[in-house]
């Protein structure tokens, strides 16, 4: 059974689409302040890449691996989700860089922090918006499977591709600068190996290590992070290894990033499996907060890409989000 709310109505106030830490945190804000939210992702579990997976009674965090604070409101929030028990520090930094620098993980997992913001929120899982179009004085959201959502406002939060052919697909024409501008913004690649161990990783404590060399960006031991029941490392790819292997066989792209880890491994390997994030982190981060398509009826954009490469500058984009819909009066 899914365990989220799936609304009725599609007709609302304000339609957020995508369930990472932009649309999680403009979405509560927007509620907060008395609009009626309706949420869509395409995925079956919220979070985007807060993303977390169970594999022979291994627990991975193969996506975001860490959050941090810098921002008091943001240190705020995730201060109410350690008291509420959905976060818990994991270091203050690694073995090749400690700076003293809390780093928080999902108690469980990292898709444990996105459950806990999405908590009392209307959301309507496993539903891909393929275009939207302005229709009057509000928008029109029409979904792979036929569906519509009507809107007075809408804020997109996917990556800035996946936002802009759902546009193209609504037959919404951008100023050229902005077209351009938004156009521009490019992501990394990346490749990431989920491995579970027939016995301890090498990896060194508190769990996690970039390598500066080689085609592994990141190694981290879910067990000593504290996620996992049985040994099991996730490995992330760099950029340039994903983008070449991207069209080549997984399993054999896996093969080759397991032997580049086989000092930090330890064990043999049971299982693997391998994940491709197409859109894992953003190349070039837009000047702005966000972005205001439409005033007219609201169309905004947000994400990591308009506030900084992180689970922090995501957040921070969607409460510009949201503040700039406020503002607009919708």
């Amino acid at each position: 059974m899914n365990p989220y709310m799936h609304a009725t109505a599609q007709n609302t106030e304000v339609l957020v689409i995508g369930t990472g830490m932009a649309g999680l945190t403009a979405a509560a804000a927007l509620q907060r302040a008395g609009r009626r939210v309706l949420v869509l992702d395409k995925g079956r579990g919220v979070g985007g890449r807060l993303a977390s997976r169970r594999m022979d009674g291994a627990t991975f965090d193969h996506g975001a691996q860490f959050i941090t604070a810098r921002d008091p409101r943001f240190a705020a929030v995730l201060e109410q989700a350690h008291q509420a028990g959905a976060v818990v520090e994991w270091c203050r930094g690694f073995a090749d860089g400690a700076d003293g620098h809390v780093r928080w993980r999902g108690k469980a997992a990292m898709t444990g922090v996105a459950k806990h913001l999405a908590a009392g929120l209307d959301l309507i899982m496993g539903t891909q918006v393929a275009a939207l179009r302005p229709a009057g004085n509000r928008w029109c959201a029409v979904t792979t499977t036929g569906e519509t959502f009507s809107a007075e406002a809408v804020l997109l939060t996917p990556p800035v591709p996946q936002s802009l052919a759902m546009l193209d697909a609504g037959g919404l024409v951008l100023p050229p600068e902005l077209r351009t501008r938004l156009a521009a913004i490019d992501y990394e690649r990346c490749l990431a190996v989920m491995a579970v161990l027939e016995g301890p990783s090498q990896v060194p404590p508190p769990g996690g290590l970039a390598p500066t060399t080689g085609p592994i960006a990141w190694i981290a031991d879910n067990q000593m992070k504290g996620i996992s029941a049985e040994p099991a490392v996730t490995i992330h790819a760099t950029h340039a290894f994903s983008l070449e292997h991207w069209d080549r066989d997984r399993q054999e792209s896996g093969r080759s990033l397991l032997a580049a880890a086989a000092p930090w491994l330890g064990a043999g390997v049971k299982t693997f499996q391998v994940h491709g994030w197409r859109y894992s982190k953003p190349l070039q981060v837009d000047e702005e907060r966000c972005v205001i398509v439409s005033h007219a009826p609201a169309l905004v954009l947000a994400g990591d890409a308009f506030a900084g490469p992180r689970v922090e500058g995501a957040a921070l984009s969607g409460w510009a989000a949201a503040d700039a819909i406020l503002a607009n009066g919708s």
